[in-house]
């Protein structure tokens, strides 16, 4: 489920260059209005904003001063979940990427300035990385002085185990693209036999990637954060998921699972390595279990502790955006900003196999009811097609007539029942644990007994949701996901969740649609250079999977991050699409 990011550059084997542009998210004031319904930024209709890619002067430390910010102090989360991995193998949920920058580094990064311009430049790389072969190459050379938080060097080493550790049977969740890519990494099982991948070369203090295909962006695919650099020698295995050694300007000191987070400097970090991160405060102290709600009202209040404190997930509640959109002084502490993900209800093709079930689900959906739940458009737009507007590769269709009737028809998918001869289906239908999602499971259901399904709504823990989802087992019919693609455009905003040849415990094809046309048509696409052409091909393979009706589209997200009167340094990321926390620091 990953709500990572960035274009038209994707699966093109365009080699990217200094002056490549990518696009990710626009600014949430796009459309205008005061942040209330009558004049809420609108998702349809808006494009990205460029993303580019760094020179080596770009990539050297120390990050840019944030103004006016001051170092010192202490800085609390509240949010609803705990991270269900910190193992970077396995990461691949925005909300662990926008935290993890505090205590991970990779190769390559993004460096956000405070007007919001995002450059994609080296990390622990002294550059954002070259390419020759069109794109089949990729080479990139460690910086010197970067250290673990133990004072020990990051070796070249730790950079082959980080990639060679990939394949190891116990990474059952994350991104595969490396694993895809690399030659011979189908037969390559994992470092802990003694092997190494011979496609992954060390020639001093440079590593070169050979892949099998022309990948032009490959550096991009390096900047998420499941490629974060491991320690070889501080490799738990599967134990490493629970407490990641350092290699960023903090370290976890303690963890209680579920429930909080305590992070402190780490004094080998060095700022002139690190063009990305600032870390000005002394500590962060994580706090998990707490619903939108309730951490809304905590920061209207705005007392004692919870000034200093911001939510990377939970957003402004629902029952409150009105008030706090509609409140100036309250606005002023809300980062309000157009997200690319798309969220939908993935339907388990190989459970309800019949297509007409499945296009009768996408008639009867009440888009319209499940937004005035999630809080108007204020913070949500009816979606009607996979690939975000937000994302090259969106084509404006709508198979279901959403915009005509955006409460449902029920008349129309009972009628699509009935010349199924599936009246009276059964549907399991699952959530995540949440206030908001058991108010739209009421709505959800009505919906659909009225068009003449047998529903049943299952409220499954939000921490480990994706990973209950991703097994091929499940025993779902249906279940609430989002997704965006990993850099802007189509390949990634597809490829890994409607491909079916990568059906597999753990992986992002949650319908598990398995279509000859849609996996050739991927393959085709992903080989176009051209990126209008390209563009075009994608827009054709999500009206192709929404004809096979293997998801319901539910809506493209506005996100309202609220914080405390005396965090600072709130801005927006656009190669992660979230809240920058490394810039954040607490007021004086």
């Amino acid at each position: 489920m990953s709500f990572s990011r960035r274009n038209f550059l994707i699966a093109t084997g365009v080699a990217a260059a200094s002056s490549t542009v990518l696009s990710a998210c626009s600014s949430g004031d796009a459309g205008g209005g005061n942040g209330t319904d009558k004049g809420a930024p609108k998702v349809s209709g808006n494009k990205g904003n460029a993303i580019l890619v760094g020179t080596k002067a770009d990539s050297a430390g120390p990050a840019p001063e944030v103004p006016g910010a001051v170092k010192g102090g202490t800085l609390y989360s509240m949010d609803q979940i705990d991270c269900d991995h910190l193992d970077p193998a396995q990461i691949w949920s925005s909300y662990e990427g926008f935290l993890t920058p505090l205590f991970m580094r990779g190769l390559v990064g993004y460096k956000v300035a405070m007007d919001g311009t995002t450059t994609l430049v080296g990390d622990l790389a002294t550059d954002a990385g070259t390419s020759k072969d069109g794109g089949k190459t990729w080479s990139f050379t460690l910086k010197d002085g970067v250290k673990w938080e133990d004072g020990s060097d990051i070796s070249m080493d730790d950079v082959r185990h980080t990639f060679e550790r990939l394949f190891a049977k116990f990474v059952t969740f994350g991104p595969r693209y490396p694993q895809e890519w690399l030659v011979g990494g189908d037969k390559y099982k994992g470092p802990y036999e003694g092997k190494h991948l011979d496609s992954i070369e060390i020639d001093g203090k440079t590593v070169t990637f050979h892949l099998d295909e022309a990948h032009g962006d490959f550096n991009f695919t390096l900047g998420m954060r499941a490629f974060s650099l491991v320690s070889k020698k501080k490799d738990t295995k599967e134990d490493y998921d629970k407490k990641p050694f350092s290699s960023g300007p903090y370290k976890i000191d303690a963890r209680q699972i579920g429930k909080s987070m305590s992070l402190s400097r780490n004094p080998h970090w060095d700022a002139k390595t690190d063009p990305i991160r600032n870390a000005y405060p002394d500590k962060f102290q994580l706090q998990f279990g707490f619903q939108s709600l309730a951490s809304t009202d905590r920061y209207t209040a705005d007392q004692g502790n919870d000034q200093y404190t911001f939510s990377l997930l939970n957003e402004v509640a629902a029952e409150r955006v009105q008030k706090v959109l509609g409140d100036p002084e309250l606005k002023k502490r809300v980062l309000t900003h157009l997200d690319t993900a798309t969220y939908y209800y993935a339907i388990n093709t190989t459970r309800i196999t019949d297509v007409k079930v499945r296009q009768a689900l996408n008639y009867a959906w009440p888009s319209q009811q499940t937004q005035l739940i999630r809080g108007g458009a204020s913070s949500s737009e009816i979606a009607t097609t996979v690939i975000s507007p937000m994302t090259p590769g969106h084509v404006d269709f709508d198979l279901y007539g959403k915009k005509a009737k955006p409460a449902g028809d029920p008349v129309k998918a009972k009628a699509l029942l009935k010349d199924a001869g599936k009246e009276g289906q059964k549907i399991v239908i699952a959530f995540q644990q949440s206030d908001n999602a058991v108010k739209q499971a009421v709505v959800i259901k009505s919906a659909l007994t009225k068009a003449g399904f047998d529903v049943v709504t299952q409220q499954v823990d939000k921490t480990s949701f994706y990973s209950q989802i991703a097994q091929i087992d499940n025993h779902f019919d249906m279940f609430a996901a989002g997704w965006s693609a990993d850099w802007p455009g189509g390949y990634t905003a597809l490829q890994p969740t409607f491909d079916g040849r990568v059906i597999a415990n753990g992986a992002s094809n949650w319908p598990q649609l398995n279509d000859a046309g849609v996996n050739k048509a991927i393959d085709a696409a992903a080989k176009i250079t051209d990126p209008e052409e390209a563009n075009k091909a994608w827009g054709a393979i999500d009206r192709q999977i929404m004809e096979l009706a293997a998801v319901v589209p539910d809506y493209w997200p506005i996100r309202n991050w609220f914080h405390g009167s005396k965090v600072g340094g709130f801005v927006y990321d656009s190669g992660t699409t979230g809240i920058a926390i490394t810039k954040l620091y607490a007021k004086a």
